[in-house]
Order: C-alpha cells, then structure tokens, then sequence
C-alpha cells in the first residue's frame, strides 16, 4: 500500500542528508528548522517508518524524545503507526507498554525529555532525534539522551524553531553552522514559511491571515514563521510600536452616538484605607491603583484577513486608597450607566476575584468576563496586546495634559518582556520604575475587545477553515 502523505522537496532534501549518515554510519548530528505546520512531523514519521522496515530482520531501537510524553510524544507516535497503516503493515506493528512500537525486531521508542524523567540506560541504534528542541533543557540531552548514540555512533536530528537564542536548538545550530564552514558538509536546514508556501497555496493564505492578525514583528511568528530568534528579555515595545499606538482622537468623557464600548479593568490588590467620597487621583503615585480603561471599537477596520475591530482609547479613570465596597457603585454607574460597555475584562487575581464577581452580578454575566492571572494566561494575554499593537489596531487619544495620558506613555516606555521556556511571555514594569496598572488595564481592554458580532466570527470561521485544516494536516 502507498504512503498517502508525498514528502515535498525541501523535506526529501534533509532525508536524503540524514539516510546517508545513518546508512553510512557517519554518526552526523543535523538541526532542522522549519516554519510551523510546514511538515517536520511527517519527515520525523517516514524516516522512522523506513528505518523500521530496514531493521525488521537485523534490529534497531530508534529514539524519538520530546519536551513532554502528553501530549508531543503521543502525536508523534500516532502519525507512526498511521504511517505504518498506509504501508501496508497494519497488524504487523505492535505496541509495547506506553511508549514503544515495534516492527519485528525493530523498535521505535518514544522517551519525554523532562526533568524529572527517567531515560537513563537506553540505547539509540540507528537514530535519534529530538522534537522542540528549543524546548529541551540543555544539560538533560548531553547527560542523558546524546550518550544513547555513543556506542552505535547514531545520526542524530534535532527539530525546532527558534526562540530566545540560547535553547539547546540554537547551541547545536552554532555548532553545526561552524563545522559546514570546515568541511562543507550541510547539518543545518532551514526553511522558513514562504519554502512551504511555494508548496501549497492554501498554507500561503493561512500564514498571510497570521501575519496580518499578529504583526510580522509579533515574537509567535518571527520564531515561528520567519525562523528568526528573539532577545530573552527587553522592551515590550518597540520606538515604531510606541509610535504606531499614537492617536489623533480627542479624549472623551462622555460616548458618542452609536459607539460601541468595552473596558479593561486592573484592580488594586489591597483595596486601601477607608475614605468618606469616590475620588479619581492623579496618576504617577508610588501606591497601587485601581484604573479602568474605556475603548470605543471601530468596525471599520475589519475584513476577512484581519477579522478584529480597532481600538480607540477614550478614557481613564484612575483610583487610589479606596475600598473595593465603595469603589464597586461607581464602576457600575460608570460601566453601565455612563458607558453601556459591552464587554469588561476584569483583573479576578486574589482581591480582584471579590470586584469581578460583584461586578458581574451588577452588569450581568454576558458583559464582564473575569480574567485570573497566572504564568499562561497572562502569557496569552501579553501576544494578544502585542499583536493588537503590531497591526495598529490600538490608538491612544491625543496629548491633553494629564496625568493619565502622561503615565499611560511612562508605563508603555517602561514595559519589559521576559521570554521564558515553552514559549511563555511575562511582561511588566520593574518595580523600580513604577507600576504597570495603566499597561494591565490596556492589556485587558483588548481581551475585552474581542467582543465581535456573531456574524463576523462566522464569516472568519468559514473564511479560514480551510487553510487552518491545510496547514495542520502537514504539523
């Protein structure tokens, strides 16, 4: 029975390279690069699929480890043995407890590279590899998974995309780089999205609508897609992302005319001492404030690439030292009764929780939607700012001399990124430089502007199912 899935040139080039070196017993070591969903897995599945074939009758043990077993390890070996099937060797192949096929005498094991496991003691004949390498702490694989190929001299293949410059993926790569420089010899490959889009057209669409919903300078897609490492830490923002986000619209203090209206609200942790009368500070104090960001969307913006509305910053209110119990009647009066606000991202983490909640009986369930700050969330929460930013799509109003205006600009100037393993993002300001209330609150001012009408996330649905499901077929 045919394989179903034909490798595209740029795949067959690396598994040319890799089964010279394993038939060959050159023990080479390759990096390998290549945009997201453009077809590493497959490659990683049909050379697996053929060593096994080959090793049926004399034996191999071939290794495959991953960041984690669930659920990388276990894609990777659903795609085996549905390439087994297509082979033809469906009843033939047999699993052996979790994480081992085998093919006659040939066997295919699939180790994760946490910490904490335990993969001490096996051997890796003819082959390893190592998926998301740039997600595999260094000292694990040369301890523990590089010696495996020590005594059969294996070829071992790392797969990946970069990240911060500093992950196991970028200190083979150097490496690799150095010794083609010496002896001419390709171990690195690299081919990054526009390679695979010159293979399928529907991959070109999907990674189009990526670029234009998160920005070309989005940290996602530059690792992802342009194959192009980012710094470990540094400013949030870049001085052209800075000036992109300056508007020409006047500040509001009331809505206009059929405006539509959503709002960020950062909590204060403590809630303060208590006060007699609802006072809006100035802002730039040292303490802990409570601020809430009201953005008016502007549907005009929208198409069938870049679906989400724009943000026109409109208003802030700004409040220090009063307690959560005097505070909550005024954010309702200002939400609802002021505002009509659509949609309300509160900050739910620890005194929040109570404000959210209370929130959400006053305003209804359908307008607030609490968010709980951990390390993913906020992680998420951090790209879905920068990619509102990277496409314009978010407008502070214009200078006018106040305190907020001048604190939002502190905060946005003073943002820092932290670029962290598996691709998690923390962003703040140094404690040293202020607060970060006005950067929080704008972060879920956009949460909150996700709010769309139902009819323009069906049309983004139909729009790019079927480029999504192209370019996942080839993960």
């Amino acid at each position: 029975m045919p394989i179903k899935q034909k490798l595209r040139p740029y795949q067959e080039e690396v598994g040319r390279a890799v089964l010279e070196s394993v038939l060959n017993r050159r023990g080479l070591t390759f990096t390998v690069e290549m945009a997201r969903q453009g077809g590493k897995n497959e490659l990683s599945a049909q050379l697996e699929l053929l060593l096994l074939t080959l090793g049926m009758a004399r034996g191999a043990t071939l290794v495959k480890a991953a960041p984690t077993f669930a659920p990388q390890c276990l894609i990777s070996l659903r795609r085996l043995t549905e390439r087994l099937d297509d082979a033809g060797f469906r009843g033939s192949w047999s699993r052996e407890g979790a994480h081992v096929i085998r093919l006659g005498r040939a066997r295919q094991l699939f180790l994760s590279a946490e910490p904490t496991a335990n993969v001490v003691g096996m051997t890796a004949d003819p082959l390893l590899e190592v998926d998301e390498a740039q997600e595999v702490d260094g000292e694990k694989f040369w301890k523990e998974f590089r010696p495996m190929g020590a005594a059969t001299n294996a070829t071992t293949v790392l797969y990946g995309t970069p990240w911060d410059g500093a992950s196991l993926l970028e200190e083979v790569k150097g490496a690799n780089l150095e010794a083609e420089r010496k002896d001419g010899v390709r171990r690195h490959f690299s081919f990054d999205w526009e390679v695979v889009a010159a293979c399928n057209p529907l991959y070109r669409r999907y990674v189009e609508a990526e670029r234009a919903r998160l920005g070309e300078e989005h940290p996602l897609f530059r690792t992802q897609y342009l194959l192009l490492p980012i710094a470990g830490r540094g400013g949030l923002f870049s001085p052209q992302q800075l000036a992109g986000m300056q508007g020409s619209h006047p500040r509001q203090h009331a809505p206009a005319p059929g405006g539509v209206y959503v709002a960020g609200l950062d909590v204060a942790g403590g809630g303060g001492a208590s006060t007699n009368s609802i006072q809006e500070v100035s802002a730039g104090s040292a303490r802990d404030a409570t601020v809430l960001t009201i953005g008016e969307l502007d549907f005009s913006i929208c198409s069938e690439v870049l679906p989400e509305p724009g943000i026109k910053v409109v208003e802030h209110y700004h409040w220090q030292d009063v307690p959560h119990s005097q505070l909550l009647p005024h954010l309702s009066d200002v939400l609802k009764g002021r505002w009509a606000c659509r949609r309300v991202a509160v900050d739910a983490t620890g005194m929040g929780h109570t404000v959210a909640s209370l929130l959400e009986r006053a305003l209804g369930k359908a307008v607030v939607t609490p968010f709980t700050f951990t390390a993913q969330s906020k992680s998420l929460l951090g790209y879905e700012l920068m990619a509102a930013v990277n496409t314009g799509r978010v407008k502070m109003y214009a200078r006018d001399g106040s305190g907020d205006w001048g604190e939002f600009w502190r905060e946005m100037q003073s943002a820092r990124a932290l670029y962290g393993t598996n691709r998690r993002l923390n962003f703040y300001v140094e404690e040293s430089a202020g607060h970060d209330d006005y950067l929080t609150s704008l972060a879920l001012l956009v949460e909150a502007a996700r709010y769309l009408p139902r009819v323009a996330r069906g049309r983004r649905r139909e729009t790019l199912a079927e480029a999504s499901s192209a370019a996942a077929g080839w993960g």
